[in-house]
């Protein structure tokens, strides 16, 4: 800021402070343009789509859960759900319950898989008795720890269990030699707290992603077009070389998150394109600090490989769609005469004039948490993770503003809490 325009705001400032009518209207004003923004719910409805799309991130899951609770507890109903991994739980878990019993099922699942498996319980037994200790930054570094440690040695009730004998005494090709983990308990978790028939045939649409073993290409299993089973959810958690790779129609697919961690730009692309409200729950954040051990280096990597630059992503949808509605204002501006018939038919497949709305939640890691935040499966930092969810969500909901539709001329806008508040 110049010193003109440092003089001129003063001057403006001034005049403001001695117009008493001024100061006392400011309040008035302030509360008209309030009331003016419809709430969360009244602008939700209206979009034709409300999608909630769900990332990677294993432990980390339950943030995801506390964002839904804070939208269900709103009256916002998403009919979309689209996940990765352990977002593809949640997801499945959201898609096929009825709105009322989705939040207990969600509990009923991270209640579960927060236990260690087996009968052997030192790691949990340890951590349950140090949880009753004062809380501080040090002891909550020790729980995760032992929680992580409890996850690899015993594995996770309700999800894996740790194979009887190691991959090298296997036969060749088969999932006991390409894993170290058995995902059957998983897939009989699934069959109880989801309803598949439900999910197949409710309205509510249920996209999943998966990595093709052979090909290496990207692939969704969407409710719209595929008949959802375990199967597709299970593969789409499948990280090699933890668990084996699942077979679907003679196909082998590992977890969506080793090409792409987030199916957003799946949600907003997929045809016919509507008027979306997309909530995208990131598990990872690309901005860190710099490493000063290798432990660091572990995590700073795991965030930057698995955060799938999300925002490069979004902003790279928005420049499309951007294109395709200024396309369409410019055909509208050239008379009819002066178009070719030819061309007018192979540009209408690019026209679209739908708005997005993009509120983008990102889970902010505790500065005790480290390179294996993904795994400590532990109540105490499933609580955490659920409050700082709900947090986030309940505070984006105090922003009426970010709810509401953008002008169709300019087709994509994104909001984030946590970028707004550090902006201020």
């Amino acid at each position: 800021m110049n010193a003109r325009v440092r003089r001129v705001a003063k001057t403006l400032a001034r005049k403001r402070a001695a117009d008493p009518r001024a100061s006392r209207n400011a309040p008035r004003r302030k509360a008209a343009k309030a009331a003016s923004i419809a709430t969360p719910v009244e602008s939700a409805k209206r979009y034709e789509n409300i999608a909630l799309v769900l990332q990677g991130g294993g432990a980390l899951g339950a943030y995801q859960c506390g964002v839904y609770e804070a939208l269900h507890r709103a009256g916002i109903r998403p009919n979309w759900f689209a996940g990765t991994s352990i977002g593809a739980v949640n997801a499945a878990i959201l898609a096929g319950n009825a709105p009322e019993r989705r939040i207990e099922r969600l509990h009923a699942f991270w209640n579960t898989i927060c236990e260690p498996a087996g009968l052997l319980a030192w790691p949990a037994a340890m951590r349950d008795a140090l949880a009753w200790l004062p809380p501080n930054s040090v002891l909550s570094a020790w729980i995760g720890a032992l929680s992580a440690v409890g996850a690899l040695v015993q594995g996770q009730r309700g999800f894996y269990a740790p194979r009887g004998l190691p991959p090298w005494s296997q036969p060749p090709g088969s999932p006991g030699a390409t894993s170290f983990y058995d995902t059957a308990p998983l897939k009989a978790t699934l069959e109880k707290l989801v309803d598949f028939d439900r999910l197949n045939a409710d309205g509510v649409r249920l996209t999943i992603g998966a990595t093709d073993v052979e090909t290496g290409n990207f692939r969704y299993f969407d409710s719209a077009i595929d008949c959802i089973a375990p199967e597709h959810v299970m593969a789409s958690g499948a990280l090699p070389p933890s668990f084996p790779a699942i077979v679907i129609d003679g196909r082998h697919y590992w977890d969506g998150g080793v090409v792409s961690n987030t199916p957003l730009e799946y949600v907003l692309e997929s045809s016919p394109r509507r008027d979306t409200l997309a909530f995208e729950v990131d598990l990872w954040s690309a901005h860190g600090i710099l490493p000063r051990t290798l432990l660091d280096v572990l995590e700073r990597q795991k965030d930057i490989q698995y955060s799938s630059r999300t925002r490069l992503g979004t902003d790279a949808v928005a420049a499309r769609q951007r294109l395709r509605n200024t396309l369409g204002m410019l055909l509208e501006a050239v008379p009819k005469q002066h178009l070719p018939d030819e061309l007018v038919a192979e540009l209408t497949p690019w026209l679209c004039d739908r708005v997005f709305n993009v509120i983008h939640l990102i889970y902010r890691a505790k500065p005790y948490e480290e390179q294996f935040k993904d795994y400590a499966f532990g109540r105490n930092a499933m609580r955490e993770h659920w409050a700082s969810g709900f947090a986030d969500m309940t505070r984006s909901l105090g922003e009426p503003a970010f709810f509401v539709p953008p002008p169709r001329e300019i087709g994509v806008v994104t909001h984030d809490i946590h970028r707004q508040e550090t902006a201020a």
